[in-house]
């Protein structure tokens, strides 16, 4: 058997699956249960879950979620059993319960008697864990195991290492496409031969739809309401298309919209910390295509964001591919100020780490100063991985967690289960008992108590501006030339006072004003410290009779229900209501830029008079263009904040001197005056956060809603696409696929598409927000008889290719040097000279056959793990990008969908080699996959004569097999088809 799949690829790492496991395994693969391999039990479990019963989570820490699956773990056995037994097996150890009896059975570190065990960081233990559990042999050798070990002198050497989550996670505006994939491999099995139901999730998969709310009504009681009726209106397509996912693959859960926000929800819920599947215990994992996947870390689970080519491989049994990342240990200590918040903290945190240097790292937090941060403290922090460019920002499990899991309504069998497992395994932070040594690749510390309020922006979320000095940096922004911090505004026009009618009363803008303050995302709504401190400040401001001007654009999205509920229960919410903070829904909003439109008369007095005006957000992301098209300046701040900035109207204030209002007997109202004590927060959080809150949003939280439920979707396994839909769209990516790999190949007399600086984010690239009514999408949709009114925005229709890759490169603030300082989504066809949309000029390159490139500087693909990022650009032709460095996730997507991304070599880039971007491309790569390597040299020439190397980047071996097989999916369904 294991000669079959040698054949195919290049190391025993790159082997998925032997030939013939999963047909021994599954005789049937749409019914598993007939197969001997399985007990009567597990026949029983996976019965359970054909008829709609929910998932079982260890120790019945959830009967709710889903029937238990035992097949999965079976599954990777029965692969493990036909290539090797576990090596490991002496190691599997009896955890005894207190009273008698035992928990389950667990693979044991101690019992290694490694003494560099002990030296970990407790990150990479989870990896060692996951190594020696899954060690066959075959898809996890004993050598992959001893690198992990050995994790002090190798991560050094940039190994790669095996590695296999223990669930995958995902978001509608990410899910949508990967279950359009999998449909589309469903497809293409079929097509091949073979048996399309081998198509399944073998982890399980939670799919939680909170992406496609939008802020349309604000400022309404009825909000809610009304948004969601709006969502389902424009969504009733996608949402039908997902619940037909739920029924069509075995092992995935959806969560109906209007239950919250997906890292909350796995926060609150989904998270097991540590797994019991049929009696054998290990610790949560999980991968997500949301980047910001990382919250969970928070809570001990070891999670990260991929993109979702990735995803939809980890579900199909392929281990994940990793370099052994260093881990920066981060040392807390102290105890944060009065009067300073989670969000201050998580913005210096964000600073220090960016200026540090985390990409492609994990962070470990520790030290005395963890015994003053909340889990919900933790999380914040967790969350903004991605801004500071970790792959994770991880909080070992220690009491403060084992607190949280009871608040939250994990049970108490199942809180001693975790507890015992992780004492047992070496895997839990006991701050009470003396602290061993543990190895870091590098050390950083903060003393909390040095931590002062802060916002970040007005267009990067490591760009931390004391609160102190915002005024100051404000009026730095409005002079500097037009970059990160500037706008360049001349200085006989930045007090420029644009005055309009709001709805029958007089109004007036000036740069700086605030037209959009939301407290939104689950960086924040997941902390009632925060939430609570925001309606404390609603409460003060009208005591003391300051009201928002009703042009502010205020709204308030929860990231769970459970939020609703400590807000009514404290009776803040009355006060975030009168000042204009209703609930507008339970989602992503104004962070994705789903923040709805402005009203007519704020839209025209911003265009027309050129007003920079600005968002304040409780969120994570602020890159340009991405809140709000005209909202040039957008700041992150803590909920708090947000209120107190929309009382003041504009940013450009000093808080300490400069009054936010005036209040009804026509006194100055200062934000000292409104701000609330930590002990007034500590005590509204004590008295109105309650256990029962959680348990009973959560009983409730898969019996959906009344729109969700009346859905109608067919039973068939297999999707029947309709030609004729905007939202889901066959894409082409295995068309005319043959069972023959395509092969490596280089590059030959390309014309560069796009010529970027530094920090192109995936938001220029990847298509987000609204649709603009003079883009390419648009006129698409236009053709098809769509009104201007149902355009959606570009994530709510993810699942159709050809509006994707018509928004590819769409963002209004894209700086192409091709265009000499022109601003916009636009590029020059090089042959003809013409000045085109990037879709339009992608459509002639590939219509006259030429292939084409883009040119980048630092950081390109920076900040988010959007599989579209890489989809879009393979669909527009792009073979290669040549940057000075890469976004870890993305330049992975990159290979996944076959492009070739190559580096600079160090001091280089295209500036300083004379390129303009006009040239003709060629990229000297060998035609036989076994004469690359990953990190090899290259070189690129080019029709002007000059040439340069390059680092081909490549990173593993997988990588390369991918690559060879034209990308990710088609190398998993031609393994599959083998089989």
């Amino acid at each position: 058997m294991a000669s079959s799949a040698s054949s195919l690829l290049r190391s025993s790492r790159s082997k998925l699956f032997p030939p013939s496991s999963l047909s021994r395994i599954f005789p049937s693969r749409s019914s598993p249960h007939r197969s001997p391999a399985f007990s009567t039990a597990a026949r029983s479990a996976v019965h359970r879950w054909s008829h709609g019963a929910l998932w079982r989570s260890p120790s019945t820490l959830r009967p709710q979620i889903r029937a238990f699956v035992p097949l999965i773990e079976r599954f990777h056995r029965s692969i493990a059993t036909s290539a090797g037994e576990n090596p490991f097996k002496g190691n599997l150890t009896s955890l005894p319960k207190p009273g008698g009896g035992e928990f389950g059975k667990f693979y044991s570190l101690p019992s290694l008697n490694d003494p560099r065990i002990d030296r970990l960081p407790y990150s990479i233990r989870i990896l060692l864990e996951s190594a020696i559990r899954n060690c066959d042999n075959f898809q996890v050798t004993k050598e992959d195991v001893e690198k992990i070990i050995d994790w002090e002198s190798s991560f050094v050497k940039q190994v790669e290492i095996p590695f296999k989550p223990a669930r995958v996670l995902l978001q509608d505006f990410t899910g949508v496409p990967a279950v359009v994939d999998l449909a589309c491999m469903r497809d293409a099995m079929n097509k091949l031969g073979s048996d399309s139901n081998k198509i399944n999730p073998l982890v399980p998969v939670d799919l939680v739809i909170d992406h496609s709310v939008q802020v349309d009504v604000a400022r309404s009681e009825n909000a809610v309401q009304a948004n969601m009726e709006l969502e389902f209106q424009r969504n009733k397509e996608r949402f039908a298309f997902l619940k037909w996912g739920s029924t069509a693959f075995q092992n995935m859960l959806v969560v109906p919209p209007g239950s919250g926000i997906v890292h909350q929800v796995n926060l609150e819920y989904l998270g097991r910390v540590v797994f019991n599947t049929e009696g054998v215990l290990y610790p949560d994992s999980v991968v997500g295509t949301d980047s910001h996947t990382t919250m969970i870390d928070g809570l001990g689970v070891a999670g990260w964001g991929v993109g979702g080519i990735e995803a939809e491989a980890a579900m199909l049994g392929q281990p994940m591919s990793m370099v052994l990342p260093g881990v920066v240990g981060f040392k807390l200590s102290g105890k944060l100020r009065n009067g300073v918040t989670a969000t201050d903290l998580v913005l210096t945190v964000t600073q220090i780490l960016r200026k540090h240097g985390v990409v492609g790292k994990f962070v470990e937090f520790y030290g005395d100063g963890m015994r003053r941060l909340s889990l919900a403290d933790r999380a914040t922090i967790a969350n903004m991985a991605p801004e500071y460019g970790a792959t994770m920002g991880f909080f070992p499990v220690d009491n403060v967690t084992l607190q949280y899991l009871k608040l939250t309504g994990r049970s108490e069998e199942t809180v001693e289960m975790i507890e015992a497992y992780l004492r047992a395994n070496k895997m839990f932070v006991d701050y009470n008992e003396p602290q061993q040594e543990r190895v870091y690749s590098s050390y950083l510390e903060l003393d909390l108590d040095e931590v002062e309020p802060c916002i970040s922006g007005p267009k990067r979320p490591h760009d931390r501006v004391p609160l102190k000095e915002m005024k100051t940096d404000w009026h730095a922004c409005l002079d500097s030339k037009v970059g990160f911090k500037g706008f360049a505004i001349p200085k006989e026009a930045q007090g420029k006072v644009a005055k309009f009618d709001f709805h029958g009363q007089p109004a007036e803008l000036k740069h700086g004003s605030v037209v959009i303050a939301a407290i939104t995302s689950c960086t924040n709504t997941s902390n009632p410290s925060v939430m609570l401190g925001a309606g404390l400040v609603a409460k003060k401001a009208h005591e003391l009779g300051l009201k928002v001007k009703p042009w502010v654009k205020t709204s308030l999205a929860p990231g769970s229900g459970v939020v609703t509920k400590y807000l009514l229960q404290s009776g803040l919410q009355k006060y975030l209501s009168e000042q204009g903070f209703q609930i507008v829904g339970f989602g992503c909003t104004t962070c994705i830029g789903n923040s709805g439109d402005l009203d007519k008369s704020v839209a025209s007095a911003i265009s027309e008079n050129d007003i920079i005006a600005s968002a304040v957000l409780s969120g994570n992301r602020n890159f340009e263009g991405r809140v709000h098209a005209l909202t040039r300046a957008n700041y992150l701040a803590s909920p708090p904040l947000v209120v107190a900035y929309a009382l003041a109207g504009t940013v450009d204030i000093d808080f300490e001197k400069e009054p936010i209002g005036t209040g009804k007997d026509g006194k100055n109202i200062y934000l000292r005056d409104v701000w609330p004590s930590t002990e007034e927060i500590a005590q509204a959080v004590q008295s109105s956060v309650l256990p029962d809150m959680f348990q009973s949003t959560y009983e409730a939280i898969t019996k959906g809603n009344a729109m969700w439920n009346q859905l109608q979707v067919p039973a068939e396994k297999l999707y029947s696409w309709d030609p004729n839909s905007t939202y889901i769209h066959e894409p082409p990516y295995f068309k005319n696929m043959t069972m023959d790999p395509p092969g490596a190949h280089g590059v030959k007399d390309a014309y560069c598409l796009l010529n970027f600086g530094d920090s192109i984010t995936t938001d220029h690239i990847s298509p987000a927000g609204s649709i603009h009514k003079d883009s390419p999408a648009a006129k698409y949709l236009l053709q098809r008889g769509v009104e201007q009114k149902d355009f959606n925005s570009y994530g709510s229709r993810r699942g159709n290719d050809e509006i994707m890759a018509r928004g590819t490169f769409a963002n209004i603030r894209l700086v192409n040097k091709l265009l000499n300082g022109e601003v916009g989504p636009k590029t020059v066809h090089i042959p003809t000279g013409e000045k085109l949309s990037v879709f339009e000029a992608a459509e002639k390159y590939k219509t006259s056959g030429h292939d084409t490139i883009v040119l980048a500087g630092a950081e390109y693909g920076s900040g988010s793990s959007r599989d579209w990022a890489a989809k879009g650009p393979m669909l527009l032709g792009v073979k290669a990008v040549i940057a000075k460095s890469f976004e870890r996730i993305h330049r992975s997507n990159l290979v996944g969908m076959g492009i070739i991304p190559l580096c600079f070599k160090s001091g280089e880039d295209a500036d300083t080699l004379g390129l303009t971007g006009h040239e003709r491309f060629s990229i000297d790569l060998p035609n036989n996959i076994s004469e690359i390597r990953p990190g090899q040299d290259v070189t690129v020439r080019t029709d002007s004569g000059k040439s340069f190397t390059c680092t081909v980047r490549f990173d593993t071996e997988v990588e390369l097999e991918y690559f060879n097989h034209g990308g990710i999916l088609p190398y998993v369904i031609r393994n599959l088809t083998r089989q």
